[in-house]
């Protein structure tokens, strides 16, 4: 199995959970004849464009990304959740540690009917508390559900925790769980079988890499060496380290244009 750093033809469409998504392709020259190839290890999510951000970004520096989902969520504790969305008097504010916890609020106010309370007042209540964010992309969603947001550009969970203030007493409230996504085996092997070992994979999370490392080391063999592996933040950064593996590149936030820019110097591909 040799290492891939070309796909077979420009402009070829990219597999994810929700089937081919179409990768933004550089015009091949006689010296550069295709771009990269790049794993990133997480779900597709189109935004008001159409496409994956990862994948645009990436695209746009030369790199053809692939997106395979590792990890499936199940939600806890919606009743819980529930109920203390309705008592907003009793906290000081909201915060959403991802994209999952978003999904769960919503869920919650589908569920119980509470869509129209939530936008006649209780949304306004929140609204007048302080509501934290991890990351840009949960402050997107949160954005879209009538909340503003703060602390997003903190980049992470570790930063994000400094702004708010440890002095502050807190009440953490679990509403998902990870687990394996069923099909990363068949859709990891349906990866390497099409387009080899690729030249760099980035993990999105400690759960991420737990999920998937076994079946990357088995399909990549002795050709795993070459492989550059990227973070998407410091948490993840220092579990692949745990796992004896060489982190070549963190991204500098947990965004899109964050990790394009930390792969494209990492892999440096050359210049058409």
């Amino acid at each position: 199995m040799l290492l891939s750093s070309c796909p077979p033809w420009p402009g070829m469409s990219l597999r994810s959970n929700k089937g081919l998504l179409p990768c933004f392709a550089v015009a091949p020259s006689e010296d550069c004849q295709a771009m990269m190839k790049v794993l990133l290890l997480k779900d597709a999510k189109e935004d008001d464009s159409g496409q994956d951000p990862y994948i645009r970004e990436l695209g746009f520096r030369g790199l053809e990304a692939t997106l395979i989902p590792v990890l499936s969520f199940e939600f806890l504790a919606l009743p819980s959740l529930s109920e203390k969305l309705s008592r907003p008097e009793r906290y000081g504010g909201l915060i959403f540690t991802s994209p999952r916890a978003v999904d769960a609020v919503e869920l919650c106010l589908q569920r119980d009917g509470k869509a129209e309370v939530w936008t006649e007042s209780l949304k306004g209540k929140w609204n007048a508390k302080s509501v934290y964010v991890v990351g840009n992309a949960t402050a997107s969603l949160v954005n879209r559900m009538g909340l503003d947001t703060e602390g997003e550009d903190c980049g992470n969970a570790e930063k994000l925790a400094e702004y708010i203030c440890s002095s502050i007493p807190l009440e953490s409230l679990t509403v998902y769980q990870k687990t394996p996504h069923p099909e990363i085996r068949v859709n990891l092997t349906s990866y390497y079988s099409e387009q080899g070992v690729p030249a760099s994979i980035t993990f999105f999370s400690p759960s991420g890499l737990t999920y998937s490392l076994k079946h990357i080391q088995d399909l990549s063999g002795n050709y795993i060496d070459q492989i550059k592996f990227a973070a998407i933040g410091p948490t993840t950064a220092r579990a692949l380290a745990a796992q004896g593996l060489p982190v070549s590149c963190t991204a500098q936030s947990p965004t899109p244009q964050a990790l394009a820019e930390g792969l494209q110097r990492t892999l440096q591909p050359p210049r058409c």
